[in-house]
């Protein structure tokens, strides 16, 4: 009798309907997508019932290591068998196999150290993604290079993608068009209710929280099952509970506890009722089976890398419609159940479908190292491909790593590097330090150990190498079940690594993991530091740490802006040259300074964006303070005197009639310095020696002999009078315009133009007191039409000027007839 029929006949789920088209399917296309509701059974039955049909092992991925492990346990009960007989389970620091293994639950990134190593997956009929809606970096790093081997190497290959709330065409589409199958209906009804109205901004998230658990609670029957994004609110709302919800049993839930603890809040209860307050770690693969009530408070807390500082963030944001479907199934698993919102129903309109995938948002420094390892991403199908400003900023830190050659090649370092199960900048820093460094590592790999110390990191390996003493000397509280965590890791890295260098301090091996974190302090009172990558970051205020002049940034809050040091070590001067002394390089700077406003030349000695030493550079090159003038100009404005504006308007006026004449716009001009006015910046080095510069002389040298002629000839500085007077000619309106008096105009009978379209000029006629008169671009019509009424005016204001009656016969004068004896 197959293996999947004496389990389900002794309790069928809603997957086992499902499971002969599942088969078909799988026989005829090799690969499936599953969409199956939360409870229905998918995580352990799917595995079973290919045991009969698949040749080899068969790998289920799970996202959790909590979840592996408890998916590995519920199929080995239901065979009826130890867990490492038929079904076992493999994660970091821990695998239960054996030769008689045919089911092998993995975590996501441990498919991907298997890939690597033996590219055929020889001995494995079939490859499980569960829960794939999470999508994890791994996840979707394993499902590309699973893909790439079906289609290369192993066509036989069997690919099963599943999810309660997958967005599963597009999945389908990438394993070309594979078959779609969906599994109706959940274990048991859930029943939803939620805030009658939005819960006010002035209310603590934890007292809400607490106070909806306990209503849930005092409501419901069974056991709660409460969602809250972190580990300090779960601490936080349980010291809220107490004495809230009778004999129930408060039990916390998250990732950074003990395997044990966490292995009690998902064991049914003897006796009584239990309250679990979890993070997004109980949302899916897991079924505890006392739960008959769901508590979501609507919040997740995800990190968020920003390529632009190297750093990565966790972030709090409200849970999508996916994770919240995701959570309510909980409460149907084994009972009908309830779920309680902490949100109106009015509020589930605005919540988003699904959570961003983490390629789209995560460090991607660990994804570009294994790709390089691979041989490239060239033909992988990811489904969201991943960003390349991250991806850029991942294969930079690699290349600083030596993880890459020149060319982007991975090197034998970073073939070592993608071999340890560690971060590239920890992998990098345990090959060069050896043994020496396998604490610092696992403690950088982890949470902090401490709660409310100063970000010395000192501290954590003081904590680490003595926690009875350092408990007993110091005032900070020390998280156990993380130190012992950490502890358990250091033991397996000192025996994966290699020798190293001897006697590295750990502010050392702290360099050389966080070559773009070590900070240079500021100038200033405050504990701001500029670090070696060019980004800023501040230590909080008060820190012990806050006089130190070098130090290394291991932790941050990510701010983008200036981020906020949450773990550092002191570094000397000395330990950072001989770490890094090659890199060390003085560099000659003269700049152009906006605060004092003149040029300032500098001789620095550099580590990245850190100036180590600063002095004077007494002989700075020509070119150097030319290119910095020419800066300080363009932060200051050209200086057009009037002469140069009537200059620029005259080429300006022959440009636009189809001149060749040079372009004088001013954002041209601005553009263009260095070549045009360079050669005149000699010895301005201030603000004012800038501003006092006369540009008339370069801007006549930007046109050569023969457009000099044109430009006197066609657009002329001055219009010569018929009594031989220069009149100047501005040509900053939209006409060129002369101001001359009336009376030296007479006889003058052809009207004046300038430039290839003979344009006029507007002549602005005045009195002999040198008020305008009138104006006109026609002057004979001004002689035939006008000049009758202005004569008549002018001969009542100005009897001693002569107003001839026809204007174009009388000769031109400035003079006046003598007074009258």
């Amino acid at each position: 009798m197959p293996v999947l029929e004496r389990i389900s006949a002794a309790m069928r789920l809603p997957i086992d309907d499902i499971l002969p088209d599942l088969a078909t399917a799988l026989h005829r296309a090799g690969r499936a997508v599953l969409q199956a509701p939360p409870g229905a059974g998918k995580t352990t039955r799917v595995p079973l019932a290919l045991l009969d049909q698949i040749t080899g092992r068969i790998l289920v991925l799970e996202p959790r290591r909590l979840a592996a492990r408890a998916a590995a346990e519920q199929m080995a009960r239901l065979l009826g068998e130890q867990v490492g007989a038929q079904v076992g389970y493999r994660i970091r620091g821990e695998a239960v196999v054996s030769k008689a293994t045919r089911i092998e639950v993995v975590t996501e990134g441990i498919l991907t150290r298997m890939l690597q190593s033996d590219p055929e997956l020889r001995g494995v009929g079939a490859v499980i993604f569960d829960e794939f809606h999470e999508r994890s970096l791994n996840a979707d790093l394993g499902l590309a290079l699973t893909w790439e081997i079906r289609e290369a190497l192993r066509p036989d290959l069997v690919v099963v993608v599943m999810s309660a709330t997958l967005d599963a065409d597009p999945v389908a589409a990438l394993l070309d068009d594979a078959p779609i199958l969906t599994a109706e209906g959940r274990a048991y009804p859930v029943e939803t209710r939620w805030l009658a109205r939005p819960r006010p901004k002035t209310e603590r998230f934890e007292v809400a929280a607490a106070n909806l658990i306990a209503q849930a609670a005092a409501e419901g029957e069974g056991s709660v099952l409460a969602f809250l994004p972190g580990e300090g609110e779960i601490r936080r709302v349980a010291s809220a509970l107490e004495g809230r919800v009778g004999d129930a049993d408060i039990r916390p839930l998250y990732g950074a506890l003990p395997f044990a603890q966490q292995r009690a809040a998902i064991a049914p209860m003897a006796a009584g009722r239990k309250i679990v307050l979890a993070t997004a770690i109980a949302e899916t693969s897991l079924t505890i089976e006392d739960i008959r009530i769901v508590v979501d408070c609507g919040l997740a807390r995800r990190a968020r890398f920003n390529p632009g500082t190297g750093m990565s963030r966790l972030v709090t944001e409200r849970v999508t419609r996916a994770e919240a479907e995701q959570r309510r199934g909980r409460a149907g698993r084994v009972a009908a159940g309830l779920c309680y919102r902490m949100w109106a129903r009015s509020e589930e309109g605005a919540l988003a479908g699904f959570a961003p995938p983490e390629i789209a948002r995560a460090d991607l420094s660990g994804l570009a190292l294994e790709l390089a390892v691979w041989g490239g991403a060239e033909g992988l199908r990811f489904l969201t491909p991943p960003p390349e400003g991250a991806m850029a900023e991942a294969r930079a830190l690699l290349s600083g790593l030596g993880a890459l050659d020149a060319r982007g090649s991975i090197t034998a370092h970073g073939r070592a590097m993608a071999a340890l199960p560690l971060h590239p900048r920890l992998a990098h820093m345990l090959l060069e330090a050896g043994k020496d460094g396998a604490g610092l590592a696992a403690l950088l790999s982890e949470r902090d150990i401490l709660q409310g110390a100063s970000v010395d990191l000192g501290l954590r390996l003081a904590a680490l190498r003595d926690p009875r003493g350092f408990a007993e000397r110091a005032p900070f509280a020390l998280h156990r079940a993380t130190l012992e965590r950490v502890r358990e890791d250091m033991r397996r890295l000192v025996r994966l690594a290699p020798k190293g260098q001897p006697g590295l301090s750990p502010a050392e091996m702290a360099a050389l993991a966080y070559p773009d974190r070590i900070g240079l302090r500021r100038k200033g009172d405050a504990p701001r530091y500029v670090l070696s990558g060019g980004k800023g970051a501040v230590l909080p205020d008060g820190d012990g740490m806050a006089q130190m002049r070098l130090l290394v940034v291991t932790d941050t809050d990510g701010n983008p802006q200036e981020a906020r040091i949450r773990q550092a070590i002191a570094l000397s001067d000395a330990e950072l040259r001989g770490l890094y002394g090659e890199q060390i390089v003085w560099r000659n700077r003269c700049d152009w300074s906006k605060r004092h406003r003149r040029i300032e030349a500098r001789a620095q000695e550099c580590f990245g964006a850190l100036v180590l030493d600063d002095r004077i550079w007494r002989d700075p090159d020509p070119q150097a303070v030319m290119q910095a003038a020419c800066d300080g100009l363009r932060d200051l404005g050209l200086p057009v005197s009037d002469a140069a504006r009537r200059f620029i308007a005259r080429v300006d006026l022959l440009r636009g009639q189809g001149a060749e004449m040079p372009d004088l716009r001013e954002e041209a001009l601005l553009e263009g310095l260095e070549s045009w006015l360079g050669p005149y910046l000699a010895g301005c080095r201030t603000a004012e020696q800038l501003r006092a510069l006369d540009l008339l002389p370069a801007l006549r040298a930007m046109l050569d002999w023969g457009q000099m002629q044109v430009l006197d000839e066609m657009a002329p500085a001055q219009f010569t009078t018929p009594l031989g007077n220069k009149v100047a000619i501005d040509y900053s309106g939209d006409a060129p315009e002369i101001s001359v008096r009336l009376q030296e105009m007479f006889g003058l009978a052809r009207h004046p133009a300038i430039g290839p379209a003979r344009q006029p000029l507007r002549i602005v006629l005045l009195s002999p007191a040198r008020r305008p008169v009138q104006v006109t671009m026609d002057l004979p019509g001004f002689w035939a039409e006008s000049y009758g009424d202005v004569r008549k005016d002018m001969r009542g204001q100005y009897p001693r000027h002569p107003w001839p009656e026809n204007p174009l016969e009388a000769a031109p004068t400035l003079r006046a007839k003598p007074r009258k004896t």
